[in-house]
């Protein structure tokens, strides 16, 4: 009994800080729970019966095996709990989906009692997380001649557990909270800096947004009980960044409904919406809920008598109001008009929200019971002998006879699974594919096992080539939060099937390299598809693709992923980048150009289709990995041959480190991935299977050139945190030139890391030391310099090379993996930090600058709160450019000049991209 007296000792700590009792996930603990309810002169047998009850996880967890197990003795008879009838126990049964549940069902459905059989029965019609064990048991018995068997697969075949269920209410009442103005980051639902608790969704729950908007969605749920809270971002789009699961489960837990009255804490029915919609990523995590995500275009730009846009002073769009969605505004969404209403009048066409598909994820309560459902009615078809009866929405499929294929079209056609046999299939169909990697990352990991024993799947897809568990969101600080979750975490998930970056028996060395890196080497064949839980999982091989922690579980448990075929822009370069430029530039300089170009955001929602060539997959990453900030949703290198060649072998010496760390498994993924590598090669110099291109007839949504004559001097991303539209802050869309500066700017902080640079980068950082010690002797810092190496292989490749040395030189910290660090910095001096290799200050949930610092920094993340939090004085701000601009910013303590920029890069190749000399089409 000592587990559940530590478990009452734990609810008296919740207690303190308003916290109900932790679902139990233990099946030590339920297995002392249940000895406690068998018992009836136990004095703890009452809570027991409600923990048990109401508190205990489903899915695969251990616990669920033993509630399952203890519920199935209850309905035979083997014991008796006066609470708990045999009726009751069907429905505790039916509420666990998966997993022990399932075993149980079966073993009651197939038993030899008739009357519990066909309950039992009724119960496994409403199910669908069955696996193919559970499969091959009905199979079996079917042919066998069971009449039970047979009933229950006829009702999988007919999709009972799909048509039985409530429609869509027709009319969905709801009432406004603006939690933002402008573009709204996951990190304001779920900051990075709690990332720790996201697996405690009660506790995870208490940071969304804050106390105060917390209490003004309670204050509008009591004024309004018949009314669910929509959640909008106001002049913006809603959950930019980062997938989240987290930042929609807190939304969900605030303002949804809960999922089942035995499952605490999870809720469904999440109601989000934005002026410009709902980033693709985000859309994508409601959808797992069932929830609604609204486009409201409430404000559009004010054009004059010609037709064309209104200016401020400032150049940009002057916008009006065309309804208000101000907080505590009743509105009505009717999902059979697709309209959303507002005093009984028409406000917004809201048909992209409600589409068939999506209709059907809000009836099944999340997309995942679909997924499964589909998988599951084809099998009992198929079983039984008959046709798939047309239950579901027709996947929809467009088709252009006579047009080419982009480079995105051609990697669907490819990998598509059940679509029509031999139809050519373009942009906006809905398709299933084949995932070839799958990453886990470690600050969502934890979800995403929660995920699996949800859907009670316990291996990873056969069809699954490689999958990785990274460790580099918490590589920073090895604190004693990290100590509980990531080892847990490791373990899980390495007998899951994937490469994990620690080994729970500590037969390797921790690699804590970034995840983008790892799985941009582990993706060997640029036709392959990968789903990663970050949104900068944007290979520069193939397509990928950032998804939520569930989108992750989903595609290690099937091997697939469903989703329209985006969009396409194609990008292409011109003239010639001057010697003084680097390659972060041309990233910033494409995003400027384009919105030049086009006004708008031609990026948004679509696949940028970046011909870039000459460069490999290691630097063309830098571009790849940016689109997320132009909030594409995902894009495609188009290389040349020798170029991806040379990016192959790349893959393979790093994918061959990791084999010799130890880190292959038993099933030798790693070597297959080699093997596959070696084999795109051939067919790339056999000219059998030429590299990925687009059809010269293929069609975009989009064309653009970026000019690099017209690059004149390294480009800024800033935060611009205190422009007077408040919508305008924070947007990854303000680019400026460095003499906007004038040489004035104070920097607090410079940081070269993240997933944003490669090897060049550290060696560009050595020799700008070199150059300046040369020219003026030692190197003073004016301003702390925080190095983080993305991968390991990086640091040894430049200890090898000569260029580590002069780092060291001026390093005031270096890391030590043989005492990693245990509490988060809060203070720095004016030195280089050498950190160990991982995310380091771009996640922002251990190691961040001081409040208030204006920091350079080389990362992606410019969001209020991540890199840098506020202080009383003035608002931090993260701006991000390219290594030698922050180098030289630590440097000077403030932005350089042109001239003092252009002086200390004299002589350093900052990058090696040039135009592809002819059009890269395919030839046939």
């Amino acid at each position: 009994m000592n587990l559940y007296l530590d478990y009452l000792e734990e609810i008296e700590e919740r207690k303190t800080v308003g916290l109900h009792p932790k679902p139990i996930d233990s099946g030590e603990l339920t297995a002392e729970i249940i000895a406690q309810i068998k018992d009836p002169s136990n004095e703890h047998r009452k809570e027991s019966l409600n923990f048990l009850i109401y508190n205990t996880l489903p899915g695969t967890t251990s616990a669920a095996g033993e509630k399952a197990r203890f519920l199935e003795e209850i309905i035979l008879g083997k014991s008796a709990v006066e609470e708990i009838s045999t009726p009751f126990a069907f429905e505790l049964l039916s509420h666990m989906k998966g997993g022990a549940s399932i075993n149980t069902l079966l073993n009651l459905a197939l038993g030899e009692d008739a009357y519990i059989a066909t309950q039992a029965a009724a119960v496994l019609k409403t199910q669908v997380f069955l696996y193919d064990a559970d499969a091959a048991r009905l199979e079996k018995a079917y042919k066998a001649g069971n009449p039970i068997a047979k009933d229950i697969l006829e009702s999988y075949a007919a999709a009972e557990f799909f048509t039985k269920l409530p429609d869509v209410p027709e009319e969905v009442q709801v009432v406004t909270y603006i939690a933002a103005e402008g573009d709204i980051s996951t990190d304001l639902l779920s900051p990075g800096n709690q990332a720790h608790s996201r697996s405690d969704r009660e506790l995870h729950g208490k940071c969304m947004i804050n106390a105060e908007a917390q209490a003004k969605i309670n204050a509008l749920q009591k004024l309004h009980p018949d009314k669910s809270v929509m959640l909008i971002a106001e002049k913006g789009t809603m959950g930019v960044g980062s997938s989240r699961m987290s930042g929609v489960n807190n939304v969900a837990l605030w303002t949804g409904k809960q999922a089942s009255p035995y499952v605490p804490f999870v809720n469904l029915f999440p109601i989000v919406a934005g002026t410009n919609g709902i980033s693709p990523i985000f859309l994508t995590t409601v959808s797992v809920t069932g929830g609604i995500g609204l486009d409201l275009k409430n404000w559009v730009k004010k054009t004059d008598a010609e037709g064309k846009t209104v200016l401020n002073e400032a150049g940009d769009p002057v916008l009006e109001q065309v309804y208000s969605v101000e907080t505590g505004t009743l509105l009505t969404i009717n999902t059979k008009e697709k309209k959303l209403y507002g005093n009984g009048k028409v406000l917004a066409d809201v048909s992209s929200a409600f589409t068939p598909q999506k209709l059907e994820f809000i009836k099944a309560a999340g997309s995942y019971a679909i997924v499964f459902g589909k998988k599951l009615q084809t099998f009992a078809a198929e079983t039984l002998g008959i046709e798939t009866p047309a239950v579901f929405a027709p996947a929809k499929e467009i088709s252009h006879p006579g047009q080419g294929l982009t480079a995105v079209e051609k990697i669907f056609n490819r990998n598509a699974v059940g679509s029509t046999p031999g139809l050519t299939l373009h942009a906006g169909s809905d398709v299933r594919v084949e995932v070839n990697i799958v990453g886990s990352q470690d600050t969502t990991g934890l979800m995403t096992s929660q995920e699996l024993e949800a859907m009670a799947a316990t291996v990873i897809s056969p069809t699954v080539d490689a999958a990785y568990q990274s460790g580099c969101h918490t590589a920073s600080v090895w604190d004693k939060k990290a100590q509980a979750n990531i080892p847990k975490l490791m373990s899980f998930m390495q007998g899951f099937g994937l490469i994990t970056a620690r080994d729970p028996k500590d037969g390797y060395h921790a690699m804590t390299d970034v995840i983008h890196k790892v799985l941009n080497d582990l993706t060997v064949d640029d036709w392959d598809i990968t789903i990663g839980g970050d949104s900068h999982t944007r290979m520069s091989k193939g397509i990928a693709f950032g998804a939520d922690s569930g989108t992750v579980a989903l595609a290690l448990a099937t091997g697939e992923a469903t989703m329209p075929i985006p969009e396409s822009v194609k990008v292409t370069f011109k003239g010639t980048l001057k010697p003084y430029m680097d390659f972060r530039d041309v990233v910033h300089a494409t995003q400027s150009q384009m919105l030049k170009k086009f006004g708008d955001n031609v990026f948004q929602g679509r696949v940028i289709e970046v011909h870039i060539g000459t460069l490999p997959a290691d630097q063309a990453f830098t571009f790849t990995d940016w689109t997320a900030e132009m909030k594409a949703k995902a894009s495609i290198c188009i290389s040349q041959p020798e170029t991806l060649i040379e990016s192959l072998e790349t893959a393979k010496s790093r994918i061959q480190i990791m084999i010799d760390k130890g880190m292959d498994n038993e099933t030798h993924v790693l070597q297959g991935l080699i093997d596959k590598a070696n084999n795109r090669i051939i067919g790339i110099r056999s000219g059998e299977k030429p590299p990925l291109a687009p059809d010269a007839t293929a069609k975009y949504r989009a064309e653009m050139v970026v000019d690099l004559d017209i690059i004149d001097e390294p480009m800024i991303a800033d935060p611009d945190v205190n422009n007077v539209d408040v919508s305008k802050r924070y947007t990854h869309d303000v680019i400026r030139e460095l003499s906007y500066y004038e040489g004035s700017k104070s920097v607090d902080l410079g940081f070269v890391g993240s997933c944003m640079v490669h090897k060049g980068d550290l060696k560009i950082v050595a020799k700008m030391l070199r150059n300046l010690e040369l020219s003026q002797g030692k190197v003073e810092f004016q301003a702390p310099l925080v190095v983080a190496a993305p991968t390991y292989n990086i640091i040894d490749e430049l200890k090898a090379e000569g260029d580590w040395d002069i780092l060291q030189k001026y390093s005031g910290f270096e890391f030590d993996d043989n005492a990693p660090k245990g509490t988060a910095r809060t203070e720095y001096q004016n030195m280089m930090y050498l950190e160990r290799p991982g995310c380091n200050l771009c996640m922002g949930n251990q190691e961040k600058a001081a409040k208030g610092d204006t920091v350079m920094a080389t990362s992606t993340r410019l969001f209020q709160g991540r890199v840098v939090e506020d202080s009383d004085r003035k608002k931090g701000e993260s701006l991000l450019s390219s290594a030698p601009v922050v180098v030289l910013s630590a440097i000077l303590g403030r932005t350089p000049s042109l001239k003092e920029y252009k002086t200390a890069v004299e002589g350093i190749d900052l990058t090696t991209f040039a135009p592809p000399v002819k059009e890269m089409v395919a030839a046939f």
